[in-house]
């Protein structure tokens, strides 16, 4: 005769008990972006606007030469969103007044703010800004339309900050009335505008290899 247990379990009642143990956690999604991620892109980007400044500049005849500093300022706005991309050119400008000579002709120091070109110089962060914002809506666009509209958010940020600022500053520095001002910013504007739309491209090129680049930017 088998031994009876009064405190065994059958093993069908068994299976359908209630376990009193921690129910498991789901575990938490991981993060698509991090702090040191933006870190490195604002820095990186900091430093190719640097590259696109201290290569040789385009000569007008003017009192400011033409350099590819603004395609990369609006493209660092376009491809980082307006907060990482303010801040990479706030890098960009602070390293330089520091000293670094990483600005048009490899200048630096705060002795560039005496020049012809600082109000250009001082737009840089909100027109990043700006091109960034805009390029925000423009990544809703359809794929066929999404060129031309981040041409228009580059070319908003141009028109909002950098030509006005710009030209004010060398107007003020140069003793130039306002009309003689804006005729002379005026031979920058065509320039800027194929920058633009090389920065478009690019930028489109770029959200489409790496789309994550501007979620919640």
């Amino acid at each position: 005769m088998s031994e009876h247990r009064p405190d065994a379990v059958p093993v069908a009642d068994a299976a359908v008990a209630p376990s009193h143990a921690a129910p498991a956690t789901a575990p938490a999604p991981v993060a698509r972006t991090s702090v040191a991620t933006d870190v490195a892109l604002v820095a990186t980007f900091a430093a190719f606007v640097a590259v696109c400044a201290v290569l040789p500049a385009i000569p007008t005849g003017g009192a400011v030469p033409i350099t590819l500093q603004t395609f990369g300022v609006v493209l660092t706005g376009l491809v980082l969103g307006p907060r990482r991309g303010a801040l990479a050119l706030l890098l960009y400008v602070a390293v330089g007044l520091a000293g670094v000579p990483v600005f048009s002709g490899a200048t630096g120091g705060l002795g560039v703010l005496a020049s012809p070109s600082a109000g250009y110089l001082l737009a840089f962060p909100a027109a990043a800004a700006i091109a960034g914002g805009f390029g925000l809506l423009a990544r809703r666009a359809p794929a066929w339309w999404r060129v031309p509209a981040l041409f228009g958010a580059a070319t908003a940020a141009s028109l909002l900050v950098v030509h006005p600022l710009g030209i004010a500053v060398m107007g003020w520095r140069l003793g130039l009335s306002a009309s003689e001002a804006l005729a002379a910013g005026a031979v920058f504007l065509p320039g800027d505008l194929i920058k633009n739309a090389l920065a478009a491209v690019v930028a489109a090129a770029a959200l489409r290899a790496f789309p994550d680049l501007l979620r919640g930017r």
